[in-house]
């Protein structure tokens, strides 16, 4: 893929985002999958179950998770990120559920090109997405902290530009459902990596990830793909001697070989390990050429907010060019 902000990739990506172009590829990447794994998918399909509260991953293409989350008290269910509407589809008939609402991260095709497909299925259908996002199909924009409900589903809008400029991350409030707080990410933040800056610059991108960094620590994160393997590899790579980055990183490979899920991980989890949130530990910043840093200095000052802008840029270019083990 050609390096992101040059000519090409500019070209690229506005085809992919902004045509039809777009829609036809993710469909050769949902045939793919297809392929790949038959109906099944990429990864088992596993519900996890608090006292009120049913999420569950669905495998899409060949490493995107939509999410089916329900309240069991009232039956009300809410999709999330409808990559492919067939799918969602056939995971709800089996639920014999219809769905109250779809909410989508963002507007790339991975995410929202099954809204279409949902709204012909479902009449009146509501499909929210963030404002200035142009997301496919919606029929609600939401603002920044924007609350939805439906049920017991209470959603919080969380605008968290960077991947894209109108991105949102749902926070779900766990506290009445008896379970905990729950963020749907998107491309936004993954175990142990972010996803790539293409719509703003460094540093609001930084802000996002900030904030989302100071939800509280249990607050559970299920991203958008199933990237995990690779970003803790990368993670390893860049703090070798972090403990808890080795660690997850052997986890999360024995539950790939076995096609389970790594979703989810907590807030508190990836602050220990995600150097996409360590953007202001020696550790990292000793792996980057922009930081005067040797291997046996320590920074007794915190680097401000345009240097840990700097750090996350490399640290994404870093990692679009890193040579993978697995």
């Amino acid at each position: 893929m050609p390096k992101a902000g040059s000519c090409l990739f500019a070209i690229g990506y506005f085809l992919y985002t902004r045509t039809r172009f777009g829609r036809y590829y993710h469909g050769k990447d949902i045939a793919k999958g297809k392929e790949k794994y038959n109906e099944d998918g990429h990864t088992v399909i596993e519900p996890t179950m608090f006292d009120k509260l049913e999420i569950t991953p669905i495998p899409v293409a060949l490493d995107n998770y939509a999410y089916i989350v329900m309240d069991t008290e009232s039956n009300t269910c809410v999709v999330i990120d409808v990559g492919d509407e067939e799918a969602i589809m056939r995971f709800l008939d089996k639920m014999n559920v219809i769905p109250a609402a779809v909410l989508t991260t963002h507007k790339h095709w991975d995410h929202s090109a099954g809204n279409a497909g949902m709204r012909n299925r479902y009449p009146g259908l509501k499909v929210y997405g963030g404002y200035g996002d142009n997301v496919p199909d919606v029929t609600h924009t939401l603002m920044d902290i924007e609350e939805v409900k439906f049920g017991g589903l209470n959603f919080t809008a969380i605008h968290t530009p960077g991947h894209t400029v109108g991105h949102v991350s749902y926070l779900l409030d766990g506290q009445a459902l008896g379970a905990p707080d729950c963020l749907f990410s998107g491309d936004h933040l993954f175990l142990g990596g972010c996803g790539r800056i293409f719509e703003t610059p460094p540093l609001r991108m930084l802000k996002s990830l900030d904030a989302i960094s100071r939800l509280k620590k249990d607050t559970l994160v299920w991203p958008g793909h199933e990237y995990a393997v690779n970003n803790l590899e990368f993670a390893c790579h860049i703090e070798p001697d972090n403990a808890e980055a080795q660690a997850r990183y052997e986890w999360a490979k024995a539950k790939r070989e076995r096609r389970l899920t790594t979703c989810p991980s907590t807030i508190g989890e990836e602050l220990t390990y995600n150097p996409f949130l360590r953007t202001d530990k020696d550790t990292v910043m000793k792996k980057l050429t922009i930081c005067d840093v040797s291997e046996d200095t320590t920074v007794l000052v915190p680097p401000d907010d345009e240097l840990r802008a700097q750090v996350l840029a490399e640290l994404r270019e870093q990692k679009d060019s890193f040579k993978y083990i697995q």
